[in-house]
Order: structure tokens, then C-alpha cells, then sequence
């Protein structure tokens, strides 16, 4: 997995969003970010930070990050991917200073303070005071453009799949986005391992290659976030209830040995903001103040 640049997300994005120059530029929310008078102050910090986050916040934190940035003279670098392979990358030793799962399991199975049943390695892998939750995110039903298939609910997707006429995009079960698909499975009583078996799912490793099948036509829909549907303008047809697969919570923390630990704790103050805040409610998630 290669670290992405900051400025190499913002130009693979083809969102518009223009790399600070030093004067001029909107924030969010739209309001000026940043004055010509601080930026000689801000251009002069040098730090860098290394920002491990889920695949589903690339477009959000990428444009709420280029704020920062202006702001305090901090550079960060990205890696973008499923909570799951990221944990398994800091695990593994991967320099990096801030963690933002899309899911608390990946974050608990990093924090000694985390029960043992969820901890089961005993990892102590985060600063644990550092950690909270900083988004909620929903869980949603997307289909093509047209929704050639005609679905327009889960309890509809539900019949479909019992009758094998359709294909359905689901994250694998290390995903978090596919943790909660299974929940949501098990909540109609289905037999995931049957439907694979029947040919009627397939899988993605993050949420973006689920998001990519339907935004290609390849199934008839997926289950995926809010915040990447309205990211790749798919149609949300229904939503997932608490009931269905509880809640979807995103836990941020600093991660143990980093070498810049003041810059990490800023930069998370920073996305507490209501200057981030406006970035990431831009895609549909909702600010968390714990």
C-alpha cells in the first residue's frame, strides 16, 4: 500500500479543489480559510503527518485537511483503505501518527484500554486519551443510475436475493462497511454463505470498489455509506436502521511512537471544528463532539 500525497489526492479527485497557494482561498463552509498577512507564519511550521483513514472519508478529510494545512504550514500524507487493512498495517509497524477507523472494532483491537474480548492480542498500539469519536456515518441501499433492477428497499432487496434474480456489491467481511452488510443480512435471516454459493453477491476489499461496481453497472446494487453515495452521486433507495446494524461510528486516536505527537493532537482538535465539520457534513456524515 503506497502513501498518497495530500495534493496527489486532491489532483486524482478532479473535485476542484486547488493546493494552497498562500492567499485567497475558501474553506468549506465558504468563508475565507486564511489571510495573505498569515501564511508566512503558518508556511514556516515544516511539520509532517502521516494519516492512516478510512477509505470512505477520502473526499471529506482530503478538502477539510487542505484547510489545516493552509492554516498551520502541516503537511500530511494519506493512506486511504479499509479499517481493517490499515489496523493490520499499524500493526505491522507502518509509521504513522493519527488512525481514524471507520469502525470501533479495528480501533479497539489497538487500545489497551479495550476490553480483552475485542483486544485479543493485547495490543497497545494508540494513545488511548487522544481517542474519540469524531463522525457517524449511515449505512445505505444504492443502485445504478435508472435502477434498471427496480429496487427500491432492503425488504425488496431481501425477496430478490431469496429468488437469486439479482447481484448485490457488499464489502468483504474483514471491511467494516461489510461487518455491517452481514448484520444486515442476519437481521433477514440470510444465509450469506448461500447467496455467495447462489452467485448473487460479490465483494469489494473497501468501500470505494463496492461503490465503483454499482457506479459501473456491474450489479444490480451495493451497500455502502452515505457519505460515498452522495461522493459518487449514486441514488440512495433506503437506509439501514440502528435495529438493522446499529450505529456507524468513527473513532479517531494518535497513534503510539509517533515522532510528531503536538501535530497530531492539533490536527485532531482541528477536525473537532466546525471549519472540518462543514468539509465532512459537505458528504452526508454527522460531526460527533465526544
Amino acid at each position: 500500500m503506497r502513501n498518497v500525497s495530500r495534493r496527489q489526492v486532491l489532483q486524482g479527485m478532479g473535485a476542484g479543489i486547488v493546493a494552497a497557494t498562500g492567499m485567497g482561498l475558501v474553506g468549506c463552509g465558504g468563508s475565507a480559510a486564511i489571510t495573505e498577512a498569515a501564511t508566512p507564519e503558518a508556511a514556516a511550521s515544516g511539520e509532517s503527518l502521516i494519516v492512516f483513514a478510512a477509505a470512505s472519508m477520502t473526499e471529506s478529510l482530503t478538502k477539510a485537511t487542505d484547510v489545516f494545512t493552509r492554516e498551520t504550514g502541516t503537511e500530511v500524507t494519506f493512506t486511504f483503505d479499509s479499517s481493517g487493512t490499515l489496523k493490520t498495517q499499524i500493526q505491522e509497524g507502518a509509521e504513522c501518527d493519527v488512525f481514524i477507523s471507520a469502525g470501533q472494532k479495528q480501533m479497539n483491537q489497538l487500545d489497551a484500554t479495550a476490553d480483552s474480548s475485542v483486544n485479543t492480542e493485547g495490543l497497545d498500539l494508540i494513545e488511548s486519551d487522544t481517542r474519540f469519536n469524531i463522525l457517524e456515518n449511515e449505512v445505505t441501499l444504492v443502485v445504478p443510475e435508472g435502477n434498471p433492477a427496480n429496487i427500491n428497499s432492503f425488504d425488496e432487496l431481501t425477496q430478490h436475493l431469496q429468488a437469486g434474480d439479482i447481484k448485490l456489491a457488499m464489502g468483504n467481511s474483514d471491511v467494516p462497511v461489510g461487518q455491517y452488510t452481514q448484520k444486515i443480512l442476519a437481521y433477514y435471516t440470510l444465509n450469506e454463505d448461500e447467496l455467495a454459493a447462489a452467485g448473487v453477491l460479490t465483494y469489494g476489499t473497501n468501500v470505494k470498489e463496492v461503490t465503483t461496481q454499482v457506479s459501473e453497472d456491474a450489479v444490480d446494487c451495493g451497500i455502502i455509506y452515505r457519505t460515498d453515495a452522495v461522493s459518487a452521486g449514486l441514488t440512495v433507495v433506503d437506509v439501514a436502521t440502528k435495529d438493522m446494524c446499529g450505529q456507524v461510528i468513527y473513532p479517531a486516536a494518535v497513534v503510539k511512537g509517533t515522532k510528531h505527537e503536538q501535530a497530531a493532537k492539533d490536527y485532531l482538535e482541528f477536525l473537532k471544528g466546525s471549519e472540518a465539520g462543514a468539509c465532512f457534513e459537505e458528504v452526508g456524515f454527522k460531526p460527533l463532539s465526544e
